[in-house]
């Protein structure tokens, strides 16, 4: 795609104007400097996020505590449980914060700006600290503090949508969002494997990336000033209640939360488990040297499977059968390394989740976009909606722990393929899409 050069609105928006005309499901007022260049950095943009998230909590992280504490009697899976619950639940308050306070922003520079790059710094100055972290607690800290401080970049982040993406062209947008966010996190996991006897480089390397990406990407992609936007009265019980999300008054809001955070665990209580698993299921000697060939099958597999479902669902307007196909993929190919304890199944299972899981990145953030409750609170209510999405990737390693350590590395397959299939199945009470 090629920049654009700025296309500032036909008439002047003024402050109300922005704020009513942003609903979930209306247009946006067009972007500052073209909706193709910002459909453009976003791609990098997540990039710069899911690295991290694709290669710490994966492969450095657990790698970092094997070293530490050792492998005998599974004591590493343990301690991962217990780091990964830790930081999940920080996750999982940090980013509604992050975006009420972002939502509530009053600047020159706009709402979302300045705390991506605020969590883009100290995000870097975490990934330092965990680098250098030598003991539990000082792992269990500095990963807590990369959780905090990377979705505070991320919170905002994820409001560029429904801020300045037209409707029409959400599944596009979605698509090249769910790129970056995928190929990040594949990605991450190619790279993280290339630092795995040199941690600590690779901590650093990963927190200049996203520093300079998403700094580069708020420069070249400048939000409204949001100076004159009224800000209403702050109402502590109000945001507590935004963590409840009431089914009753937001019905499609709660389905769509729900079968986000149903898939990613079901994707990511396997995925996120891979090197524990080839070690210890597969019985693969190195493991860290066929990563980077995996992460690669399954990057080819979701790019061509996004780049196709993003566009179409734009041009059928509808968003549904596709999540559901998705699951329906992934649930199949969990099958496969179930019944056949082979290190070929594996290599097939991870193809054909990467085809399952881009049909539902090129889709699901659009879907979401279009059930939010509130124009005046996207970061917060994305917020609160990326839950389910970052919940999972940092969870779902303590979760599995559980389960290897309950049932054996195979109880891993058949919840994996229950959860995705219940996944599937919550979006279709969703009413303000199709």
């Amino acid at each position: 795609m090629s920049s654009e050069s700025p296309t500032p609105p036909a008439a002047p928006i003024t402050a109300n104007t922005f704020v009513a005309t942003a609903a979930g499901n209306i247009d946006p007022p067009a972007p500052l400097t073209g909706l193709r260049r910002l459909m453009t950095w976003i791609i990098p943009a997540n990039l710069g996020i899911f690295l991290v998230w694709g290669a710490v909590p994966g492969i450095l992280l657990p790698q970092q505590i094997t070293q530490l504490v050792g492998s005998a009697d599974k004591r590493d899976v343990a301690v991962l449980a217990i780091v990964s619950t830790i930081g999940a639940f920080a996750a999982m308050v940090a980013q509604p914060i992050a975006g009420q306070i972002s939502d509530r922003t009053r600047s020159r520079f706009g709402r979302r700006t300045p705390w991506i790059v605020i969590g883009a710094l100290a995000g870097g100055l975490s990934l330092t600290g965990l680098a250098f972290a030598n003991s539990v607690v000082g792992i269990v800290i500095a990963w807590t503090l990369v959780q905090i401080t990377l979705n505070i970049a991320q919170g905002p982040l994820s409001a560029i949508m429904p801020d300045r993406v037209p409707i029409a062209r959400r599944g596009t947008f979605a698509a090249l969002s769910g790129i970056g966010l995928m190929v990040g996190s594949l990605g991450g996991a190619m790279l993280g494997s290339l630092f795995f006897h040199s941690i600590a480089a690779g901590y650093l390397v990963f927190a200049v990336v996203a520093i300079v990406i998403l700094c580069l990407f708020v420069l070249f992609n400048p939000d409204r000033p949001s100076s004159g936007i009224p800000l209403e009265p702050f109402r502590l019980r109000e945001f507590l209640g935004t963590f409840w999300i009431n089914p009753v008054a937001y019905p499609d809001f709660f389905w769509a939360f729900t079968g986000r955070l149903l898939l990613y665990t079901g994707y990511f209580i396997v995925v996120g488990y891979q090197l524990y698993l080839l070690r210890d299921y597969f019985h693969v000697a190195q493991p860290e040297t066929i990563i980077p060939v995996l992460s690669l099958l399954s990057m080819v597999g979701l790019v061509i499977t996004t780049l196709i479902a993003g566009p179409l669902s734009d041009r059928v307007g509808r968003r549904k059968p596709f999540v559901f196909a998705s699951a329906v993929v992934m649930s199949l190919a969990l099958l496969l390394p179930w019944f056949w304890h082979d290190l070929t199944a594996w290599y097939l299972t991870v193809v054909i989740v990467g085809f399952g899981f881009g049909i539902f990145q090129a889709v699901d953030q659009a879907l979401i976009s279009e059930v939010l409750p509130s124009a005046r609170s996207f970061a917060k209510d994305l917020g609160v909606v990326n839950i389910a999405a970052t919940l999972p990737q940092t969870l779902a390693p303590g979760v599995a722990g559980v389960i290897v350590l309950s049932f054996g590395y195979a109880g891993l397959f058949p919840v994996g393929i229950v959860l995705g299939i219940l996944g599937a199945c919550a979006v279709w009470p969703i009413t303000a899409t199709r």
